[in-house]
């Protein structure tokens, strides 16, 4: 539908300011653009015409057209920063935006890999040299507690029990915890305190955990190149970060059994609901192994 030359030039002039003032790209503003040419061919009214009731029936019309909750949550970005546009220059007396509510939106499942993928990560090191030694050790613990990785490379000694076999970390907002670290990681963790350790540390250094460069605390971005490293070496050819093996350590606890608070406590997390989120990554890999490996699958 041809849109009359008015409100062409008015929608040109509205991302001609979004450009100006906000500095979006070429691909925001053409994308808005689209979005808001298309409610005004659907707008008997006309764009200064409409009211809420024209909104909720554009948005309606992309719903039953099966467009995805996030197109239509474009869709109502670029409405509203138009409309507030309007308001300012005076074109509209009233945002038909305002009283709309915003689609929910699916929350992304975060990545994850399998136990097979995992073994393959830890395993990818090398062991004959002291840096190899540190990444396996880091790898085995931040896998066996579920740290962040900022909790992993700030970690101090002094956090570490390895008679009790657990970790206190300081999480968000100061936020204290403790987690145990299983067997396998207390064993790498002794053998790296006793036999590596000691010759990673510069003299008069006591008190970090996991030496970088000239004995300092390793950063976040350093120890990112190093799991992708390793992966690369284990032949894991899937995204992959630190807060990955954060992830693992969650769905694998739900996949085996452990209760959803038990996992919110180990992971820090303030709220279950953000903890809800690893159920859906263990059904989806049940549900999967199911299709794989059953015969009526």
């Amino acid at each position: 539908m041809q849109l009359p030359p008015e409100q062409n030039q008015l929608i040109e002039s509205w991302l001609d300011m979004l450009w100006a003032e906000r500095g979006a790209s070429e691909h925001t503003r053409a994308a808005y653009g689209r979005d808001l040419r298309a409610f005004a061919a659907t707008c008997k009214p006309g764009l200064l015409g409409c009211g809420s009731a024209d909104v909720l029936a554009f948005l309606g019309e992309r719903h039953r057209a099966g467009r995805a909750a996030r197109s239509s949550a474009r869709a109502l970005a670029a409405l509203r920063s138009f409309y507030q546009y309007c308001l300012r220059q005076g074109l509209v007396r009233e945002d038909p935006v305002a009283l709309v509510e915003n689609p929910r939106l699916p929350k992304p499942l975060p990545k994850s890999l399998s136990e097979a993928d995992v073994e393959a990560l830890l395993a990818a090191p090398d062991l004959d040299s002291e840096i190899g030694q540190r990444d396996r050790t880091m790898l085995e613990l931040l896998y066996a507690c579920g740290l962040r990785v900022t909790e992993l490379v700030e970690l101090r000694v002094s956090q570490v029990n390895l008679r009790q076999g657990v970790v206190r970390v300081f999480g968000k907002g100061g936020k204290e915890r403790l987690v145990p670290m299983g067997e396998t990681a207390q064993r790498w963790m002794q053998r790296y305190f006793s036999q590596v350790r000691p010759g990673l540390l510069p003299p008069g250094e006591t008190d970090t955990c996991f030496p970088g460069r000239a004995g300092r605390p390793m950063t976040r971005q350093a120890f990112w190149y190093r799991v992708k490293h390793w992966a690369k070496v284990a032949g894991i050819d899937k995204p992959l970060s630190p807060h990955t093996l954060r992830h693992a350590f969650a769905t694998h606890l739900l996949n085996h059994g452990a209760d959803l608070r038990v996992v919110q406590l180990l992971l820090g997390h303030t709220d279950l609901s953000t903890t809800q989120i690893y159920t859906h990554v263990a059904r989806a890999r049940l549900k999967s192994l199911h299709q794989d490996h059953h015969p009526r699958g």
